[in-house]
């Protein structure tokens, strides 16, 4: 199973234009631990139905979006106008807030006619991830020239094909963070710059805590890890000084926990803190895995996280110095290959962090698509359409200083095109649909052909985002 550079498109969708499955919270779902109460199931199926307008990046050149929230044509429009589209047909609002416990697997099953549609046109179809819902519908895994759908409609569909069916074990066995450090464990020796941390897997809380105890008294910081979690949820750093100030690490567990920093149940990693700093701390290789099990790079990108929580990852040429973008690169293969030698297809990322001499530490495998993926398959687009070079920087959840209606958002992003555009940055809107939740927020990315242009740019959408508060204080006054 060899490499074969720049071949990761052709791989990923046969180079055409592909259906777009925003599918997040149901892969999510599969992940979330029995603990949790409806309110904060629903809250993690909302945060997800909301990052799944990222479905607008999954490939180069989409032909068919579907999206659980409901999403004006004129976003996908305008990327149309930006990425040099063809037709996009759109279907959204198909998993709404009003059916509380609706995935898109569920959504789709009750439209047979368009099942029906996708079915026949014959377009790779690309989900956010696996689940065995989809393949009831559908197997994305057979190759992209073939959809082989089951029998659509609403009654039962047949058996998913055996490529599905092993691609989505090996997702749920390597999401888990204590089976990707095992595989970890087991390459690294061959690759002298991979730093594998430590971790233990206590048997139950009690010892949980007595062994975070134990670290916090000899000086050692701890990183707390839920067996699964996306984005951050289910993972936090714990200092000596914190646990002090729990009154100790039983009170500290039980704070994380109702906090929903951590989930409760279902068991608790405590893997060693890797020391480190600086602009490189967190980085991430992306590949993609064919139909024929090879496996194709697709790039080292430098993510933006806080604390323990994704926020965004800039991509593009010279962000990243040879030697480490190297390390991650040979490392992500031979996961790569160990994933494909049980039957992984598609898409996966490793994530890095890196300690202040550069050597990178693997914390995990995300066996789908991520939010770095979408920044490659926008800088590959824009590449096409307007000369290589670009860097790409996705800002996933940029806080909104005041609620928007959809219309009004579309028009302040329109304004900050226009501004970032006077910078020779180009803007365009990935997440407009959670502007007004509680805490209103929205999704965008930056390209640019400099990180100057980029950073720039991001000062002044944030400080405009922040702005619409004072501009509505004073419309109330």
């Amino acid at each position: 199973m060899g490499e074969q550079r720049d071949g990761w498109r052709d791989a990923w969708a046969g180079g055409r234009p592909a259906v777009h499955i925003g599918n997040v919270a149901d892969f999510n779902a599969q992940f979330l631990p029995p603990g949790l109460d409806a309110g904060q199931v629903e809250r993690r199926r909302s945060q997800g139905h909301h990052y799944a307008s990222m479905a607008v990046g999954y490939s180069p050149e989409p032909a068919v979006i579907l999206l659980p929230h409901h999403v004006e044509g004129a976003w996908i429009d305008l990327l149309a106008a930006e990425l040099a589209w063809g037709r996009v047909e759109l279907h959204s609002g198909l998993a709404t807030s009003a059916d509380t416990g609706l995935g898109m697997a569920d959504a789709l099953r009750a439209r047979p006619a368009l099942l029906a549609r996708i079915a026949a046109a014959g377009h790779p179809l690309l989900p956010w991830g696996l689940t065995a819902g989809l393949l009831d519908l559908f197997d994305p895994v057979a190759g992209p020239a073939t959809p082989g759908p089951a029998t659509p409609g609403p009654g039962p569909a047949g058996p998913a094909a055996p490529g599905g069916a092993a691609a989505l074990a090996v997702t749920r066995r390597y999401e888990s963070k204590a089976a990707s450090h095992q595989l970890f464990t087991a390459i690294a020796p061959a690759h002298p710059g991979i730093l594998v941390p430590r971790q233990e897997h206590p048997d139950g809380p009690r010892r949980a805590a007595r062994r975070i105890a134990a670290r916090a008294a000899r000086g050692a910081t701890t990183v707390l890890k839920s067996p699964h979690g996306v984005g951050g949820y289910g993972t936090t750093v714990v200092t000596p000084r914190q646990v002090a100030e729990a009154g100790g690490a039983s009170a500290l567990l039980r704070g994380l926990i109702a906090e929903e920093v951590l989930a409760p149940g279902g068991g608790l990693l405590l893997e060693e803190y890797i020391d480190g700093a600086g602009r490189l701390r967190d980085l991430t290789f992306d590949a993609v895995i064919g139909p024929d099990g090879a496996v194709h790079p697709v790039g080292v990108g430098v993510m933006a996280v806080d604390g323990t929580h994704y926020q965004g990852v800039t991509v593009g040429p010279g962000l990243v110095p040879a030697g480490p973008a190297r390390a991650a690169e040979a490392f992500g293969l031979e996961v790569g290959r160990a994933l494909a030698a049980e039957g992984y297809r598609g898409w996966f990322d490793v994530d890095f962090v890196t300690d202040r001499a550069l050597q990178l530490a693997p914390t995990e495998i995300n066996l789908r698509l991520t939010g770095p993926a979408v920044a490659f398959v926008l800088k590959a687009r824009l590449d096409d359409v307007r000369g290589p070079g670009h860097l790409v920087r996705t800002l996933d959840g940029l806080p909104l200083g005041a609620r928007l209606s959809q219309q009004t958002l579309f028009d302040h992003v329109e304004g900050l095109r226009a501004r970032c555009g006077r910078l020779g940055v180009a803007l365009l809107p990935l997440v407009p649909t959670a502007s007004y939740q509680e805490l209103p927020s929205v999704g965008l990315a930056l390209a640019a052909r400099d990180t100057d242009s980029l950073d720039a740019a991001e000062s002044l959408v944030r400080a405009a985002d922040q702005a619409l508060g004072g501009l509505f204080d004073a419309l109330a006054r």
